[in-house]
């Protein structure tokens, strides 16, 4: 094998069965909606939701029925750009509720993914020629300097709907600090 290759992405992991890797988004939005519902039952929040994640069309066919809305949702495959989408506008309904919202931490990892090459500029700007690591979660991506958040932080972040960006880590505890001179 070529030096080059080795140094290639997935070039040197082992081989395994990977029939389950798919690009269809379907599981992760069912979780994400899951969370949602056990926050809210209420339609005007899930309007809101329909609204601003793009998914007026099952919204309006569901005719504010949450279970119907879900089923219509989740009859066809969704992208990771729905998914990321869906995520920001769940994000801004649980800030409007002021609760937290449940995500699992690959499924912020895959949209921070997507977010660090399709979200808005200035955004992108921050995290460029870092490496983003999530502290909750056994992920990161990019080169460089070291920025890291809560997998819901960083994802949050790179979709616009917080202004909390990715910190450097926090200085080690074993390492001494610097003496001022006497004067």
């Amino acid at each position: 094998m070529a030096d080059f290759l080795r140094f290639l992405p997935l070039s040197g992991r082992a081989r395994r069965d990977e029939r389950v890797v798919s690009s269809d988004r379907r599981r992760e939005l069912d979780a994400l909606l899951g969370s949602l519902a056990a926050l809210t039952d209420a339609e005007t929040a899930w309007a809101a939701f329909a609204t601003d994640a793009g998914l007026t069309r099952p919204w309006r066919g569901a005719d504010g029925d949450i279970t119907r809305f879900r089923t219509a949702v989740l009859a066809q495959r969704r992208s990771i750009r729905v998914l990321s989408r869906s995520l920001a506008a769940a994000l801004r309904v649980a800030d409007d509720l002021g609760v937290d919202l449940a995500v699992d931490p690959m499924t912020c990892g895959a949209v921070a993914l997507y977010a660090q090459g399709a979200g808005p500029f200035e955004r992108r700007a921050v995290v460029a020629g870092h490496t983003v690591r999530a502290t909750d979660a056994d992920w990161a991506f990019g080169n460089g300097p070291v920025l890291e958040g809560t997998a819901l932080q960083i994802a949050g972040f790179l979709l616009g709907v917080t202004d909390t960006p990715p910190r450097p880590p926090a200085a080690a505890s074993g390492q001494p600090e610097l003496a001022a001179s006497p004067e």
